[in-house]
């Protein structure tokens, strides 16, 4: 079914276009008409590659979307940090692009522009834009996914990535569950969390906080000042991360309620070069997760 596929793509263009968990809602019910969609998701951190900083970022995402019926589509999202000790507009995001689907064959094209809160430790502050491209092929057993993305960072040289993903959707209750599992291979280079290392990581928190650096990023103690850092793979094309994750979604009407787990294995720990030394990265397995409902609605209907 072809409204079927829209889901899987948009799922696996917002993972890597780091529109984060909520975008797992978006699907296109009638690929005849032109719709709106608006989506309210909670997402209790922020893991990119398997990589995730020492304190918790919790975010409660809101968004809206124009999606047209020739492919077109465009959507913002702002994404509100929920910590306890921490509580603001920490990302706002615009997301435009062009999808298909075409007998079993889906794909798309996406591009994002980032504009972070100057006080943000997500693991992705240093990232200002994206370009994200897709290709699919539904075997009925499952469907096969191939992408390749280059991220932009502020002050060193872009990320390449590419990826491998592998899904089934079960239907039930006349196609309102859907359930979706999902295994994804991730690799590509690492300047991303370079940078994110040099502004936030090792004592030079944005927000003058220091977090421990004995989490999931690396154990390294940052209660030193560091002005440089370096990280010996970022310029390498390694193995980043593998992942498991469940979207489920249930339908009624025009809403959508979606839960997604999500189990992140990182791979290729950083070797990182500071003023004060070399440290090895000690990377941990991360779980994750998000809920959402969303609300769709034609624009206008037989356009």
């Amino acid at each position: 079914m072809k409204r079927y596929a829209r889901l899987s793509l948009l799922l696996c263009l917002g993972i890597m276009a780091g529109a984060f968990a909520q975008k797992t809602n978006k699907e296109k019910v009638n690929r005849e008409d032109s719709y709106v969609l608006m989506d309210v998701s909670y997402m209790n951190d922020a893991v990119f590659m398997g990589r995730r900083d020492s304190i918790t970022a919790p975010y409660l995402l809101p968004s809206i979307g124009y999606y047209d019926k020739s492919g077109l589509f465009i959507d913002a999202t702002v994404s509100y940090l929920t910590s306890s000790d921490e509580q603001r507009v920490d990302l706002f995001y615009l997301t435009g692009g062009y999808l298909f689907d075409s007998n079993n064959w889906s794909g798309g094209v996406s591009g994002t522009a980032y504009f972070y809160n100057e006080e943000s430790y997500n693991v992705q502050s240093e990232v200002v834009a994206d370009i994200t491209g897709l290709i699919s092929y539904d075997f009925r057993l499952l469907e096969l996914s191939v992408y390749g993305s280059s991220y932009f960072n502020k002050n060193s040289s872009p990320d390449i990535f590419l990826g491998f993903m592998a899904d089934h959707t079960f239907r039930a209750f006349n196609d309102h569950l859907l359930f979706a599992p999902r295994f994804s291979v991730y690799a590509g280079s690492q300047y991303f969390y370079e940078e994110y290392y040099t502004t936030s990581r090792l004592g030079n928190r944005k927000s003058g906080s220091n977090g421990q650096g004995s989490g999931p990023g690396g154990s390294v103690d940052s209660g030193t000042e560091v002005t440089t850092v370096q990280i010996a793979e970022a310029s390498k094309f390694n193995l980043l991360n593998m992942e498991l994750s469940f979207p489920f979604q249930y339908h009624f009407d025009q809403f959508i309620l979606s839960f997604t787990p999500t189990w992140a294995f990182p791979q290729t720990p950083a070797t990182l070069t500071t003023d004060t030394g070399t440290f090895e990265e000690d990377l941990e397995n991360v779980f994750y997760w998000s809920v959402g409902l969303s609300y769709w609605f034609n624009t206008k209907k037989n356009q």
